[in-house]
């Protein structure tokens, strides 16, 4: 396939604007610290709904759409499910032998276990935009816009769970944006390979749905029951149903750029 000058930078430049989105939630980093853990819990709960509504909303409704086969799918999300369980193991068993001291040795393995989620979702936005510019920089575009929509909220509630894990607020918000570049990396990949990339969506979106749901289920929502006075469900249940309502809101206004 021959690349256009247009496309190439198109769908990088894109794929930069895409991983810039993950400074959303920069503002944590100028919160005093008791301020910091009174948000931390409303973050966490956003990011619950988030995760979870794209992976009931966006990913898997996606991937059904790309493969047609509705248990293939769910038997593919279960094995993502399956392998953040082995994931998760591992983490915990390094962390468990982990006699270092240091700062890294004290994040928890919720923290580590939202960034490879995140990795591995950005690095499938990152073959959406790419495929999209391929098949039309217009439809490039859109994707995109359509992209940077649902990684605000998202990435908030990313920050939230980094911190909840144990980074300053200056690491997480670095953490988040060195794991937003593996949208570049998507992107690149794409490029090079463009038909093995998009085969291996029927792969990635339901694994990325598997491990949200896991990261969302295992690791996220116990720390939300750890408190649970009135103030605490009644916020945390709102946080936990915009992050649904963000993702729902999204797949409308991918749909209304589309029809454009």
């Amino acid at each position: 396939m021959n690349l256009s000058f247009e496309i190439v930078t198109g769908a990088i430049g894109a794929g930069f604007l895409v991983s810039l989105m993950s400074f959303s939630g920069l503002f944590v980093i100028w919160l005093p610290a008791q301020r910091l853990a009174i948000v931390v819990p409303y973050l966490v709960a956003l990011a619950v709904g988030v995760l979870l509504g794209d992976a009931f909303i966006h990913l898997i409704p996606d991937a059904i759409s790309r493969h047609g086969s509705v248990s293939d799918i769910c038997l593919t999300v279960l094995a993502g499910l399956f392998l953040f369980f082995v994931l998760e193991k591992l983490v915990r068993w390094r962390h468990d032998h982990n006699v270092d001291t240091s700062v890294a040795a004290e994040i928890l393995p919720l923290a580590k276990m939202n960034l490879i989620g995140d990795a591995i979702h950005n690095f499938v936005d990152g073959i959406l935009i790419a495929g999209s510019f391929l098949v039309d920089p217009a439809l490039g575009l859109t994707t995109t816009l359509a992209i940077v929509a649902h990684e605000i909220p998202q990435e908030l509630g990313d920050v939230g769970a980094l911190l909840r894990g144990g980074f300053s607020p200056r690491q997480a918000v670095m953490f988040n944006f060195y794991c937003s570049l593996t949208v570049l990396l998507g992107v690149v990949f794409t490029l090079l390979l463009s038909q093995i990339a998009q085969s291996s969506l029927i792969l990635l979106l339901p694994i990325a749905a598997g491990g949200f749901i896991y990261i969302a289920a295992s690791d996220l929502i116990p720390v939300l029951h750890e408190r649970s006075n009135l103030a605490h469900v009644s916020g945390q249940s709102v946080a936990f149903a915009l992050g649904i309502v963000f993702m729902q809101f999204i797949v409308v206004f991918e749909q209304t750029l589309l029809a454009v």
